[in-house]
Order: structure tokens, then C-alpha cells, then sequence
């Protein structure tokens, strides 16, 4: 095998990682002794110096790890504090707008409306800061109440909640009528 071709595994393999891998296991992956497999990363090592480039391949006892270089870390930075834009799954679309027509509303509320668990998706609209703890219902376990946060107006693009769109009774009344036929299937078979 020709040296860019091994060169390029190696790269793929420290890349894949993430962490340090051993020299013994890069050797074998590629098929060549520790001596040879040693020369062809070094070589990289100049490689990537010489060629100023924003990663380097560090050595770590004898095992040898793709990071970042230093002085790159000030644009890393820079990406990591633009803010990350959500893709909302239909679960998570709809734990939201259950939220934001009804809130304060406590998650056995949510999940009465849903007619399933909904942790996972009150969890994810907390962690996207769509949604945040209003505080207790003061009621028996003291559940605790979810609003919509700023953001949420931000990235729907409203100044308050009072300018969502009115929800269509007829639609309403139609969604519970399909709901009510799927459950008396269900109960029917």
C-alpha cells in the first residue's frame, strides 16, 4: 500500500477517535510494524506543521492523538457562542403548543392532553430554553408548572404570548372527535 493511502488511514483513524490511540493499534490496523507506522505519523506530524494548518497530531506514551492547534481555539470559541438553531420534532411541536396555549400547565396535564409520557419532550423544550419552570401548583406533590420563555418568543417571532394564533374550535372539536373513534377502535379490537 502506498504511503498517502496509509497516511490517510491514519488520519481517518485519529480523527474517528477523538482520544488518544495506541501506536500497537494503529500498526496493526494498517498492517506494518510499530517502527514504520511511527515514521509515517511523525511524518504527518512535520506535515502539518510545515503546512500550518489548524490540527496537529500530538504523541501521548506511546500513543498518539488529532487535536486542535492552540491558537485556533479563539475562533472555536466564536462558533460555540453562536446560538444553535433546534430542528422540532412533531412530539416536541406539540408538547410546545400544549404548553404555550395552556400554561401554566403542570406535565400530567400535558400528558393528560397527549394521552402519553412526555418527560423526554418537557426535558428537551427545557434544554432548547423554550420552556422553563413557572413554579409549584399548589396542589397534593406540588407539581411544577411550564411556561414559554423569551426565547420562544424570539424564535416564533411574537412579542407575547398573546399574539399566537387563535386556535380553531371546528378543528378542535373535529381532532376530538378522530381521537375518540382511534380509542374506541382500539377498545373494539
Amino acid at each position: 500500500m502506498e504511503i498517502q493511502k496509509l497516511e490517510a488511514i491514519i488520519e481517518a483513524i485519529l480523527f474517528t477517535m477523538g482520544e488518544s490511540v495506541e501506536l500497537s493499534k494503529i500498526a496493526a490496523a494498517i498492517e506494518h510494524d510499530e517502527e514504520t507506522t511511527k515514521k509515517l505519523i511523525h511524518n504527518m506530524m512535520d506535515r502539518y506543521e510545515k503546512e500550518d494548518r489548524g490540527i496537529k497530531i500530538v504523541e501521548l506514551e506511546n500513543s498518539y492523538q488529532m487535536c486542535t492547534k492552540k491558537e485556533m481555539y479563539e475562533y472555536l470559541i466564536r462558533i460555540a457562542r453562536q446560538p444553535k438553531k433546534h430542528n422540532l420534532s412533531e412530539v416536541l411541536l406539540e408538547t410546545l403548543s400544549i404548553i404555550a396555549y395552556k400554561q401554566p400547565i403542570t406535565k400530567l396535564e400535558i400528558e393528560k392532553i397527549r394521552g402519553v409520557k412526555s418527560d423526554h419532550a418537557v426535558n428537551k423544550l427545557v434544554e432548547y430554553n423554550l420552556i422553563h419552570e413557572l413554579g409549584r401548583l399548589d396542589a397534593p406533590g406540588r407539581p411544577l408548572l411550564f411556561g414559554t420563555t423569551e426565547e420562544f418568543l424570539r424564535a416564533f417571532g411574537v412579542q407575547s404570548i398573546d399574539e399566537l394564533p387563535l386556535i380553531n374550535q371546528e378543528q378542535v372539536e373535529g381532532f376530538k372527535a378522530e381521537a375518540e373513534e382511534e380509542v374506541q377502535l382500539k377498545l373494539d379490537v
